[in-house]
């Protein structure tokens, strides 16, 4: 069983096994596609291959579709050649449902896989070709919230984009500039409409996206590399630049996932670790629910992409929903169970919803102390989305997610899961800052996972985080089990606690600082300490 064109063409011997496979005619889908293209994507990674791909295979298996998409990646080039090429661009999305069953799904919506590579003129050139034509409706991207920046984490300039403001947009090597010089074919075709839809995970997505591009253009005109009609173009009803909320884990692909389908027959699994260290493997693990709610904004028009699942409102919608998930109802407790999950030594995510302390941790975080903060969207239920966090998703013990994963870049996102909430806490006159126990825990437990030792006395490897060079010295001087009064330990970490850029707010100015001080004397008192603490307070 060869996950390729010809290979599926042996259609009872995967159907036997429980594949799902295309149930449209591929050719006529990819001569289509490719003559009319209606939906560009860029970033080909798990994401996309378990969300976008697959809400384009049920529109094409249903008959809403005629036509699928293309993918183009602007990274990781290797990703494209050594993976989708091999594949005739067909992936295997394997669904793993809490009940334990497994969806195994073949999905062969991409039509086309290309490099965004400007010197790789075979492929630029049919990127060019794609931009100009009048059929493009939809721009979609899932390249990180780094992949917008064009600076780096001192706020310096990139060098390639230094570069691509000055040499224009003929051959330019920085993803935006790429991005920029494409969209700058479709204004030269004629200012032809088109939707950029960032479907990355961060807030207010579409913003970001407009300023990367719009610097572009700004750079290109004062340097006379384009005309000034571009900004207008861009700024124009022709183009929009929307907001979206989306929501769905796929970790990396799992080595569980791949014995499961060796033992079905499937050939040439192996996953490949790239020259840029991207994990990708011909199938993606990813979990049953997903959400992805999008400003209805589309110069061009779009298919009704409802019926594959995707929610269409207006933007104050799109940014209720995504405070209601980043800073209440999914986000921050992730947090509280990587933090402490990693203290008290769990591997998966699962099996914390075990643990009584933990599981009464996030519910309180939750329901009690977040929810009251939440504006409802309308569209999605705050209380249904949390139960179907705590219910469904973080307990399924299939999915292969673990706390180290999750706690990697913490220090950039406390601000947003917590902060949001203790400023609303501040703001409404019937709720006091004080009465939050439980995130002031999650603050010190933090602090604590920075010690880099577990709840048993042993060392471990924290994960990734820009500010570990920054933070870590404040609390290297602690020792477990020795005698500090809450007072040294304010003195020690007041430095962190007062920065408003690691909490949303000062700590000082809203009268957590003790609390959190006092916690983190009783999480340090010794081994075992950490357990004790939750028990005390959870």
């Amino acid at each position: 069983m060869k996950l390729n064109l010809k290979g599926i063409s042996d259609r009872a011997q995967w159907e036997e096994k429980g594949y799902q496979l295309p149930q449209y005619d591929m050719d006529k889908m990819i001569t289509k596609t490719k003559e009319n293209p209606f939906w560009i994507h860029f970033g080909a990674g798990n994401l996309f291959r378990a969300f976008h791909a697959n809400i384009v295979q049920n529109m094409l298996n249903s008959g809403a579709l005629d036509r699928g998409l293309i993918v183009a990646e602007g990274f990781d080039y290797e990703i494209v050649e050594k993976m989708y090429e091999p594949h005739d661009n067909l992936g295997i999305v394997a669904t793993l449902k809490a009940d334990g069953t497994i969806e195994k799904t073949v999905v062969g919506s991409v039509a086309e896989s290309l490099p965004l590579d400007s010197k790789n003129e075979e492929a630029y050139v049919r990127l060019k070709e794609i931009f100009g034509k009048e059929s493009l409706q939809v721009v979609t991207f899932t390249i990180t919230e780094k992949g917008y920046s064009l600076v780096n984490g001192k706020g310096e300039q990139l060098p390639d984009v230094t570069e691509d403001f000055v040499e224009g947009p003929e051959k330019p090597v920085s993803y935006m500039g790429k991005v920029s010089s494409l969209l700058y074919t479709r204004y030269k075709k004629g200012a032809l409409p088109i939707a950029l839809v960032s479907t990355d995970n961060c807030s207010h997505n579409g913003d970001k996206l407009y300023a990367a591009i719009l610097a572009f253009a700004k750079e290109w005109v004062k340097n006379q590399k384009v005309e000034e009609g571009f900004v207008e173009y861009l700024d124009s009803k022709n183009v929009s630049f929307t907001w979206s909320m989306i929501d769905k884990i796929t970790p990396r692909p799992d080595a569980s996932v791949e014995k499961i389908l060796l033992e079905d027959g499937v050939e040439e699994l192996e996953p490949v670790i790239t020259s840029k260290n991207t994990y990708v493997a011909p199938f993606v693990n990813a979990e049953e629910t997903e959400y992805l709610v999008i400003e209805d904004d589309f110069p061009n028009g779009r298919p009704d992409l409802t019926k594959g699942g995707i929610m269409f409102t207006d933007r104050e919608t799109v940014d209720k929903v995504e405070k209601m998930k980043v800073c209440t109802c999914l986000n921050p407790l992730h947090t509280c169970l990587a933090v402490y999950g990693c203290i008290l030594g769990y591997q998966k995510i699962s099996d914390e919803m075990k643990d009584t302390e933990l599981k009464k941790l996030v519910e309180t975080v939750g329901y009690v102390e977040g929810l009251p903060v939440v504006v409802n969207p309308g569209i999605l239920d705050p209380k249904e989305f949390i139960d179907t966090v705590l219910n469904v998703r973080v307990p399924n013990p299939f999915m292969p997610d673990t706390p180290q994963r999750i706690a990697t870049d913490t220090s950039q996102k406390l601000a947003i899961r917590f902060g949001e909430t203790i400023k609303a806490y501040a703001a409404t006159k019937d709720l006091d800052v004080d009465s939050l126990k439980l995130i002031p825990l999650v603050f010190a437990g933090w602090l604590r996972y920075l010690m880099a030792m577990d709840d048993e006395g042993n060392s471990f490897t924290l994960s990734p985080d820009p500010l570990l060079d920054t933070v870590c010295p404040y609390v290297s001087t602690f020792k477990l089990g020795e005698e500090r009064t809450v007072a040294q330990i304010e003195e020690q970490l007041k430095p962190v606690l007062e920065n408003a850029k690691i909490f949303g707010v000062n700590l000082y100015e809203v009268g957590m600082a003790e609390k959190v001080c006092g916690y983190f004397k009783e999480l340090t008192a010794g081994i075992g300490a950490v357990r004790a603490t939750l028990k005390k307070y959870v």
